[in-house]
């Protein structure tokens, strides 16, 4: 189908897209036709002139405006016809007496010309299929053998002239391309209108936050209630989020503090650095080693009394002291409680942005 020539409509040169649809090609141009329309209307100007230039017939000539063309582009079918000539086709009535008494079947022609009003459009054969090539049609539209007669007995029907185009149309590509394979049309071309009817429907069913913006020009704003209402919801869903995220995490750090904490002595201050600034871990920390090393010199000191007493044989050191078990613990507590504390202030930072976004 890509192969067929289908110009669409545009403006009111159907006349124009009706030729250029039926040669398969851009032969026939506004200005063209224009040329031929002035061409017919001297003509007419210079019969009428036979009768007497003074004569009232042809003072109303004159200012009556062309019947061949008009400002919209509408061009006759005086006008088609003797475009036409050019390429050595006639035109015959397809309703007239002499033609119906031959009795010819229309799928042994090949194409034909229809107007209504001031609408024209062509029914072509390309190889060996029919095509409604109507400019006002989003595309070529496949007629059936079968359906042919019927489609022409519908359009005298609605008051549309036929014209059977008589002689050798020119060669074109897609009448012998086709005459090797035959197209299948799944879906039916719509008609302009309709596409763009359909296209304005889909532009209205947009979301709901959409259709009110464009109610005032992009520009408007929301209600206020709807817009607290939004804004409110949109605060409680990332709250719960938070919440969801913050117990998620919690829960991971005490289960990775399970192990250590299990080994850690019940003298050693059990503070879960909730809520505590990092001033304030460090004064703890301090205080805690403090207090060991203090609990150290008294273990010392309670040590050499214990060996002045003794006899004189010497007894082996421990190879780990309580102070460096003290250290240990005390490096191993003050980790774990500047990164619960390292938590807790990154999430409260979390939370205080969010509700400052909620105010704006």
């Amino acid at each position: 189908m890509e192969s067929i020539f289908h110009e669409k409509q545009e403006g009111s040169l159907c006349a124009q897209h009706c030729l250029n649809n039926l040669l398969q090609g851009e032969y026939f141009s506004p200005v063209e036709l224009s040329s031929i329309a002035h061409q017919l209307d001297e003509e007419e100007r210079m019969r009428m002139a036979e009768g007497g230039v003074t004569s009232e017939d042809y003072r109303t000539f004159l200012q009556q405006p062309s019947g061949n063309m008009d400002d919209s582009g509408f061009f006759s079918i005086q006008v088609i016809s003797n475009a036409l000539k050019v390429w050595g086709l006639e035109l015959i009535l397809f309703n007239s007496p002499e033609y119906q008494r031959l009795r010819i079947d229309p799928i042994n022609e090949r194409s034909f010309i229809c107007n209504y009003k001031e609408h024209w459009f062509t029914v072509r054969k390309l190889g060996k299929q029919w095509f409604n090539l109507n400019s006002l049609l989003t595309g070529p539209e496949l007629i059936s053998d079968t359906y042919l007669a019927l489609f022409l007995a519908q359009l005298q029907q609605e008051g549309y002239s036929i014209f059977v185009v008589k002689g050798d149309l020119p060669d074109c590509e897609a009448d012998q391309l086709l005459q090797m394979i035959r197209v299948q049309q799944m879906h039916r071309p719509k008609l302009i209108g309709e596409e763009l009817a359909q296209l304005k429907e889909q532009r209205v069913h947009k979301t709901d936050l959409e259709r009110v913006l464009e109610a005032n020009d992009g520009s408007g704003m929301l209600d206020e209630d709807e817009e607290d209402l939004q804004r409110a919801l949109a605060l409680s869903r990332q709250e719960i989020d938070m919440e969801d995220e913050e117990a998620d995490l919690r829960r991971a750090i005490q289960l990775s503090m399970q192990g250590s904490s299990r080994n850690i002595s019940q003298d050693i201050p059990q503070t879960s650095g909730t809520n505590l600034t990092s001033e304030e871990l460090r004064k703890r920390r301090e205080a805690y080693f403090e207090k060991q090393q203090q609990q150290q010199k008294q273990q010392q000191q309670q040590q050499q009394g214990d060996l002045s007493g003794q006899s004189s044989h010497p007894c082996e050191r421990p190879t780990t002291s309580s102070g460096a078990l003290g250290s240990d613990l005390g490096d191993a507590m003050g980790e774990e409680d500047m990164l619960q504390a390292a938590v807790t202030m990154s999430l409260e930072t979390v939370r205080n942005d969010l509700k400052t976004e909620g105010k704006k």
